[in-house]
């Protein structure tokens, strides 16, 4: 009986383990490499600048930048790093507990770049209606079949891709408003090892992987506010995202044991479907000029992580007439800030230069960290230039780096709340070290 009581979710979880398996440029999963410009400046001022119409991503309201029709593209190359050393890892209990072999994992978290487009087309002299193309959240990364924590995690994709159209208007002097509506695109690709059962064994492991999308609706709002001359103040929220994914679990090479044979767990393809909500972001900023040439701008950023409680997914019957049972994955995430300062000094009338400090504090627990949440506290370094081509617009370019906080993932086969969910995993000690270093590459066009 405790074999057939735990293996459903052992088995079910590692299907699932890799969804946050990668690292991002940003804490949690979130992607913010969405204007070179911005990226200059750690997204300092990034919801009040008049710069250009790519940081209308973080204020629907800043399409008023817009000079004409104009035309912004935005490419971040984002290249990480991530070290994983184990110390010890072990099978689950039911599976024996011995320890699990193989070599530390290279090359976990692929390369990856985050294109975003912005088109501004003035409606009246007032009013702007523009659309863009970005994707808010994603990862990407593979531990791979051999390491030691191949049960907890194995090769991971999630991307949300984001089109949005938007209408801003400049009320007077002093006041500018937009809102967006957004279409979303998401998917998930999730794949883990499992363990051969010693009841039946055939002398290897199974697979597992899960695929699954789905297209869902959010919205922005935003304001913009200029009490004085050179002195701007901008706000902007982008809505928690509702993503019902549904798709298939396949399964190759599992031990009859955990399918329709020995413990009749229903361990086959099936069709899974699963509730999760990607948070709201809440962007406040001022830029203030302190002369003709230098500006000073200020972010502070709330993403609200809390929705990712948890993760719930339901698997349908499969050949054999049996269900696996629901699987929940405890997240826990806590709502977080992000703080950033920068400096833009305009030396030329064609070339402008800027730099920025950021700190982004991760919304994972040090008690619900795992192969899937490796996740540390985050300081951005940042500096970036624009020059200004004349007629033939104007190319921006900037480079971050991101220092990762490292962090240890230690299970013991229990969560601290002694929910058994992650139990049948196995245990695992592992130390995680990870950086990042981003470029970012715009041109910005009027017509």
């Amino acid at each position: 009986m405790k074999l057939k009581a735990i293996l459903p979710t052992k088995l079910s979880i590692a299907v699932a383990a890799a969804l946050f398996s990668g690292q991002a440029m940003s804490a949690g999963f979130a992607l913010n490499d969405h204007s070179a410009t911005a990226s200059g400046n750690a997204l300092a001022g990034a919801a009040a600048s008049r710069s250009d119409i790519s940081f209308s991503f973080w204020n629907p309201a800043l399409f008023t930048n817009a000079k004409g029709i104009e035309l912004y593209g935005s490419g971040a190359w984002v290249m990480p790093e991530m070290d994983v050393t184990v110390n010890s890892a072990s099978a689950p209990a039911s599976f024996g507990g011995l320890p699990v072999s193989g070599a530390n994992p290279s090359g976990v978290v692929d390369d990856s770049l985050v294109p975003s487009i912005y088109f501004a087309y003035p409606l009246s002299e007032k009013t702007v209606l523009g659309t863009s193309l970005n994707v808010p959240f994603g990862l990407s990364g593979k531990y791979g079949t051999d390491w030691p924590g191949r049960f907890h995690s194995a090769k991971t994709g999630v991307k949300d891709l984001s089109l949005s159209a938007t209408l801003a208007h400049q009320l007077n002097q002093k006041w500018a408003i937009g809102a967006s509506v957004q279409v979303h695109s998401g998917e998930v690709q999730l794949d883990s090892v499992i363990p051969d059962s010693p009841l039946m064994p055939t002398d290897k492991e199974g697979y597992g992987d899960l695929d699954a999308d789905d297209v869902t609706y959010g919205f922005a709002l935003g304001a913009m506010f200029e009490p004085v001359k050179g002195t701007r103040l901008g706000l902007g929220y982008r809505s928690e995202v509702d993503f019902d994914f549904e798709g298939d679990a396949k399964f190759t090479d599992v031990s009859p044991a955990l399918g329709s044979l020995g413990a009749n767990l229903g361990i086959d393809d099936a069709a899974i479907s699963d509730s999760l909500s990607f948070p709201s972001v809440l962007t406040l900023s001022a830029e203030h000029e302190l002369n003709d040439k230098l500006m000073l701008g200020v972010t502070a950023m709330r993403t609200g992580w809390g929705s990712l409680d948890e993760m719930r997914i339901k698997y349908e019957e499969g050949a054999d007439g049996k269900a696996q049972n629901d699987t929940v994955l405890t997240f826990d995430f806590e709502d977080q800030w992000f703080y950033s300062a920068g400096l833009t000094y305009q030396m030329s009338e064609a070339l402008t230069l800027r730099s920025g400090l950021a700190v982004d504090n991760s919304p994972a627990k040090d008690e619900y960290r795992s192969p899937r949440t490796p996740d540390g506290d985050r300081k951005w370094f940042s500096v970036g230039a624009s020059y200004r081509l004349g007629s033939a617009g104007e190319i921006t370019a900037a480079y971050t780096h991101v220092a990762i906080d490292d962090v240890s993932v230690v299970r013991d086969g229990s969560f601290p709340n002694g929910s058994t969910e992650d139990g049948a995993r196995g245990e695992l000690d592992a130390d995680y070290e990870t950086s990042a270093d981003v470029i970012s590459i715009a041109y910005n066009m009027s017509f």
